[in-house]
């Protein structure tokens, strides 16, 4: 399977799928058995129009059950593998310096989910500078359109294998 950016799949860590997994394990059993626990308790307490408590327990259960589609999806089509070897193209799992606009930074090109192993920005495929450099290589150049509507050139500078 080529590493290069796929909608259908998400590139992690072995480390990052761990920490993933036991969150939907968390989330999928303890959490929500808090969850609906705290919305029956606020639903004894009587009217529930004007009832806070029981409102707010309705939306934190919505934020728990999205989490929980988000990370069953996520997990389901994850390739867990170490780092792609750099080759001077841009593809998931690697460090990128390139010269955004003005000024040169260096990212890693993966999902939101590694940034809590990393000191790097992390910029996603689905982002608009992710979709703009997927594929290029080391001197290529492309622009994207930023959220402000501006358009932004990007030329990749180097590639780098993720160390984590």
């Amino acid at each position: 399977m080529s590493m290069t950016a796929q909608f259908d799949s998400t590139w992690l860590t072995q480390e990052t799928f761990d920490r993933l997994q036991e969150e939907l394990e968390f989330l999928s059993s303890t959490r929500r058995q808090e969850i609906t626990k705290e919305i029956q308790e606020a639903r004894e307490d009587g009217d529930l129009k004007e009832n806070a408590g029981y409102h707010a327990a309705r939306e934190e259960q919505g934020r728990i059950e999205a989490r929980i589609a988000e990370l069953e999806a996520m997990l389901k089509r994850a390739v867990v593998t170490e780092a792609p070897e750099a080759d001077g193209t841009v593809v998931l799992g690697t460090v990128v310096t390139a010269k955004i606009g003005p000024r040169e930074q260096k990212f890693l090109f993966a999902s939101p989910e590694l940034e809590s192993q990393t000191e790097l920005r992390v910029f996603s495929p689905e982002s608009p500078i992710g979709q703009a450099i997927d594929g290029l290589k080391v001197g290529d150049t492309a622009s994207y359109t930023a959220p402000n509507g501006n358009e932004i050139a990007v030329e990749v500078k180097d590639v780098e294998t993720f160390r984590g």
